[in-house]
Formats: C-alpha cells, sequence, structure tokens
C-alpha cells in the first residue's frame, strides 16, 4: 500500500519511494474493463472564507491548486475510460477540499516517484496519490491524513497455489514498485532464506495495473497491494481473483503539503475535517465503496506523534 518505507538514502527519492501508486502515463492506469463504482460527481461543497485565508496568496493567485497524482491505483486515482480524465477517491476528495478552500483543484499524472519532488520543485502544490503517512515522507513534506489502508493479498479464484500470508517462501509475488509491499516482502524473503526455504520470486512492476494483469495472466501466483487497492481489483475482475486473509499493517494515508507552509498544511487539514463533519467525506468514500477506511480526525503530520 502506500504505506511505502524505504530507508533514507536520499532523503526527497527515499521518501518519494514510500507511497502506492506507479506508471503515470494515464494508459497504464486506464480504468478496468466491466465499469467503476463512482459514477455520480460529489456534492457541492461550500467555501469556508477562514480556511481559504490560510492559503499562501502565490498558490491561491491563480485560482487553482495543481495537484501531482499517480493514476494508476483504482479505486483512488486512476483514469477514466476516455483515456484522459483523472478520477478516484482521491480526485473527489481533492476537489471538495478546493471547494472549501474557494479553488479550483487540477489533477496532473505523474510517475509515482516524480510527485514529491515535484512539490520540492514547485511543480506542484499539493500530493494525494495514496501516500502513506511516514516519519521518512515527513522529513521532506507536511503530511495531512484523511484515510486509513492496510496491505492485502489476492490470489486466483480457489487459491489454486494454496498461498499462505505467513508462509510465502518459493512462491511468485506480484507487487508495485515503491510500495511498503515492496519492503514487506523482502522482510518476508529473509526469513524464508534464513531459514533454509527458498526464495520469493518477487515480480515488481511500475503501474498496479500491470501487477493485477499478472496475477490474472497467471503470470504471479498472488499479490500484494493496498487494501481499497485490492478490493476494488477483486471486484472489477468479475471473480477471476480472491482475497487472502486480512488486512494487515494498516497506516493513514496523507496529503503531501510543502514544507515550511505551516497556514497552508492547517487550511487542508482544516478542510478535510470539516468533510468529515459535514457528511461529504462519507458520500465520497461510499461512492467508491472504501468506506471502511474512513477515519474521524485528520491530523498533520500524525507519524511523528
Amino acid at each position: 500500500m502506500c504505506i511505502k518505507i524505504r530507508t533514507l538514502a536520499v532523503a526527497l527519492l527515499a521518501v518519494t519511494v514510500a507511497g502506492c501508486g506507479a506508471g503515470g502515463n494515464g494508459s497504464s492506469g486506464a480504468a478496468p474493463a466491466g465499469g467503476r463504482a463512482g459514477t455520480n460527481p460529489p456534492p457541492a461543497v461550500q467555501k469556508d472564507e477562514a480556511l481559504a485565508k490560510l492559503v499562501p496568496s502565490d498558490i491561491a493567485s491563480d485560482g487553482k491548486i495543481v495537484v501531482g497524482s499517480d493514476a494508476s491505483y483504482a479505486p483512488n486515482e486512476f483514469v477514466d475510460t476516455d483515456g484522459t480524465t483523472i478520477i478516484g477517491m482521491d480526485v473527489d476528495l481533492g476537489k471538495a477540499i478546493g471547494q472549501k478552500l474557494g479553488l479550483e483543484v487540477e489533477f496532473q499524472n505523474s510517475a509515482f516517484d516524480g510527485i514529491l519532488p515535484g512539490i520540492a520543485a514547485k511543480k506542484y502544490e499539493l500530493g494525494m496519490s495514496s501516500f502513506t503517512d511516514n516519519v521518512e515522507r515527513e522529513q521532506v513534506v507536511d503530511m495531512v491524513t484523511y484515510f486509513s489502508a492496510g496491505t492485502k493479498m489476492a490470489t486466483l479464484k480457489g487459491n489454486p497455489d494454496g498461498l499462505n500470508i505467513d508462509d510465502l517462501c518459493g512462491k511468485t509475488i506480484a507487487v508495485q514498485r515503491g510500495t511498503v509491499q515492496v519492503d514487506d516482502l523482502t522482510a518476508r524473503n529473509d526469513k524464508c532464506t534464513a531459514g533454509g526455504k527458498p526464495a520469493i520470486n518477487q515480480q515488481p512492476f511500475q503501474a498496479q495495473t500491470d501487477v493485477t494483469l499478472a496475477l490474472t495472466g497467471k503470470r504471479a501466483q498472488g499479490m500484494l497491494a493496498d487494501s481499497p487497492v485490492v478490493d476494488y481489483a477483486v471486484a472489477q475482475t468479475k471473480g477471476q481473483l480472491e482475497v487472502i486473509g486480512e488486512a494487515y499493517v494498516t497506516a493513514p494515508y496523507g496529503i503531501a503539503v510543502p514544507k515550511n507552509q505551516a497556514d497552508y498544511a492547517k487550511a487542508v487539514q482544516g478542510a478535510v475535517q470539516a468533510l468529515i463533519t459535514d457528511g461529504t467525506y462519507k458520500t465520497i468514500l461510499d461512492k467508491w465503496s472504501v468506506s471502511s477506511g474512513a477515519v474521524t480526525t485528520s491530523k498533520i503530520n500524525g507519524a511523528a506523534g
């Protein structure tokens, strides 16, 4: 899941590798065949003048917030069937945040590992791409929490290879590059080899859509991803896949906000909290069938305590 945590060798690069998403070229993240969960636009949201005043003038001056997002991670952010429009839970929520702040929100598709550097370079004014809030990321951006997700495993229907999350030694598992699932598999693999068992054959892909295709195409025996993404993949593949076990290692998603702009982070956090309070947040999560990840409180840099 976007709970991607890597040791900081180069702080900025390492932190970007700690979220969800991948791809970044639109087509790889296109809406899966068979329809999608959300079809109706989210409800209109009233501007909060007090929160709007907290947005830095250099961001508010053009009337919009530019958001970097890796649109290959359905149902959180992905490309609609027109091959261009970015849709998903994060997109609806981001637009609602913008309405609360009196600004338009423009989502731009990006390779996942380019989003946080893009914020540092002022190419993007926010990052919403299923980022897990962790201490490493908080060193280079402020994180505003808004959702809770865990890791899940999926296999082909009927689990023909008898996969067990606690014993994946010798199995072929697909995963998205840069995610916490890569770190999870690495740790599990170390245990396998230390115990004299066969290594896990990890198959990393740039886009989550390719991870799912590897499993449905029987090039992998299982896949690991964020819980809402796995649930959505199971629904979209119409009986080809099933979830094995429960979600584990849950952690909050965070909206990446430029560092050293405290009022901006407060504005975004206040907007998220207001949407939770007025019910808009629940409506959006229900639309995308991800309400199990709902939170009641939004925090700034919650991972740091």
